[in-house]
């Protein structure tokens, strides 16, 4: 099993790495196929998004395509909700989860298919009062879920917000690190959370992180947007199988 999980984190870290996404959209389905509880993949999942979500925001500076700014009221907002929502996923009902989940992932396909793309622009200023709720909204509903609350924020960025697709991208990423710490520290204090798997796929995921990011600056934005689809499109076939085949 460890071997299974060191292989499943440097996919879901690759994939982080490249599409700008905290993984539990991926890891938390394909953990589930393994044989593994939706609650107990949402833990693990929260584990490896604060590894590769730290990394991959460290690199993406390190290239400047991560401008912090008001990134940061976003952030903040999100660590409040995704505090609230680790305890959400303790008290909602598994189904529930899991019908939450699908909607996540029809909604971002949907928002991902009708996105524009624009690659450059200047980004509107927004009331830091105003990006703070977005951020805390978000974080509730994705940490609730497993996932880091970009595949949410992304899509609202660029398509609401009118921020290029690229700042979007690496605003979802730093958005994932301040909204998973939160979900950690709730989920370690109420004792839900396989610490060992997840110690295991966060290590494995920084080894994909890198890797994506540099695959990431050698595709061009219509392409990072047909794989970016794909992706999205597998999460959803192994959710729906796993929900209604078993």
């Amino acid at each position: 099993m460890e071997i299974l999980l060191v292989a499943v984190g440097v996919l879901v870290g690759t994939l982080s790495g490249f599409f700008g996404i905290g993984g539990g959209m991926i890891l938390v389905p394909i953990l589930m196929l393994l044989g593994i509880d939706i609650k107990t993949a949402i833990g693990i999942s929260i584990v490896q998004m604060v590894f590769s979500s730290f990394y991959g925001s460290y690199l993406n500076h390190k290239k400047g395509s991560l401008i912090v700014g008001e990134g940061i009221w976003v952030g903040i907002g999100g660590f409040v909700g995704g505090a609230i929502g680790a305890y959400v996923s303790d008290m909602v009902p598994e189904e529930i989860l899991q019908f939450l989940f699908l909607g996540l992932l029809i909604f971002a396909l949907y928002r991902l298919f009708s996105a524009k793309g624009s690659e450059s622009g200047e980004v509107k200023t927004l009331d830091p009062k105003v990006l703070f709720i977005v951020g805390f909204v978000i974080g509730i509903f994705a940490i609730s879920l497993g996932v880091g609350g970009s595949i949410l924020l992304t899509p609202i960025l660029a398509g609401f917000l009118h921020y290029p697709i690229k700042k979007a991208v690496s605003a979802g990423l730093f958005f994932v690190a301040f909204s998973s710490v939160a979900g950690l520290f709730m989920k370690l204090s109420t004792g839900t959370i396989d610490l060992e798997k997840g110690i295991y796929v966060a290590v494995a995921s920084l080894v994909g992180v890198y890797i994506g990011i540099w695959l990431k600056d050698h595709v061009t934005a219509s392409k990072h947007k047909f794989y970016l689809m794909i992706m999205y499109s597998v999460a959803l076939l192994i959710l729906i199988k796993k929900m209604f085949l078993g």
